[in-house]
């Protein structure tokens, strides 16, 4: 009887043991992590996006007795794009630019109030962490014909190509921080267009009366700092200086862009965008109407903004 109780528990505990055992072996198995192979790792190069924004504005008045304009409408949009590449000491960044405003009121009509078209393409080769030496590529110029306005005249002041401006620039790129790239060369070619024959014939933009095309050598630096404060505000700047070798090379052209976004809501955004511009070979100011002067160009907006 003794023997038959001894072999009965025996024979349950190896049982159990083998259940506890079995146990343990499932919970290994469905805990393990799978690892991916690192040769099936695939390194992403390209970081691409960008934001379109809309900005609408509309009013009317009826037997105003303040006055102002009848009827007037602002429409202003923003498309900004980016695509940067990296891989080992080698990296490429390109961005594109478009602004287009336009603007129609009673008293003034119809005409634009922004046109801006922008193209930034730039390698380099890592010397080290933060230093790379880099090629430079940029193109600017506007779409639609641009006019002044005096009195009840107007005057054609920009077209398609006329201007636009081709630089080449070989040099340094420093990325300090994050978002912040500050490229130097002192060797650059810059060609200044005038396709429009209009312009040309008189010499607008600096360019020899009946040509289309100057060619400039000089100094160039450009600085890019990009940078979210937070998830509501957010800022973009460049400033790009060049000074010709050939001519007055003490008057720098100074193109300053700066755009604030406030994010309000998922789609909903607060624009405010400044622009500085000089350029030694704009004349088109003071009495005699031959003067350099800086220009400014201010635009705040409340609108729709969608990031891709």
């Amino acid at each position: 009887m003794r023997l038959t109780l001894l072999s009965i528990f025996a024979a349950l505990s190896i049982t159990a043991m083998s259940q506890d055992q079995t146990v343990t072996d499932l919970k290994n198995q469905s805990s393990r992590t799978i690892k991916k192979d690192a040769a099936d790792t695939t390194v992403k190069t390209w970081k691409k996006g960008g934001v379109y924004g809309i900005n609408v504005s509309q009013g009317s008045l009826s037997n105003w007795a303040a006055g102002g304009d009848d009827f007037s409408l602002s429409v202003n949009s923003v498309l900004s794009l980016f695509a940067f590449y990296k891989e080992g000491k080698h990296s490429w960044d390109n961005t594109l630019d478009f602004n287009l405003g336009y603007v129609n009121t009673t008293s003034l009509g119809s005409r634009k109030n922004d046109d801006r078209f922008d193209v930034l393409s730039k390698y380099g080769y890592a010397l080290n962490s933060k230093l790379n030496v880099a090629g430079l590529f940029n193109f600017r110029s506007q779409l639609f014909k641009g006019y002044t306005y005096s009195d009840d005249s107007k005057t054609l002041s920009s077209n398609f190509l006329a201007p636009a401006y081709v630089l080449l620039s070989p040099g340094l790129d420093w990325k300090p921080v994050d978002g912040l790239s500050i490229f130097v060369s002192p060797s650059t070619v810059r060609w200044t267009i005038v396709k429009d024959d209009s312009l040309s014939s008189v010499g607008a933009y600096g360019v020899e009366p009946g040509k289309t095309v100057e060619t400039e050598i000089g100094a160039f630096a450009t600085v890019n700092y990009l940078k979210q404060f937070n998830s509501i505000v957010s800022y973009k700047g460049r400033l790009d200086l060049f000074a010709n070798y050939r001519r007055n090379p003490q008057n720098v052209d100074i193109n300053f862009t700066n755009v604030i976004n406030v994010k309000l809501s998922r789609i909903l955004n607060l624009t405010y965008s400044l622009d500085m511009i000089y350029d030694d070979d704009v004349r088109l100011f003071g009495e005699t109407e031959k003067g350099a002067r800086m220009q400014l160009k201010s635009i705040v907006g409340l609108g729709l903004q969608v990031r891709f």
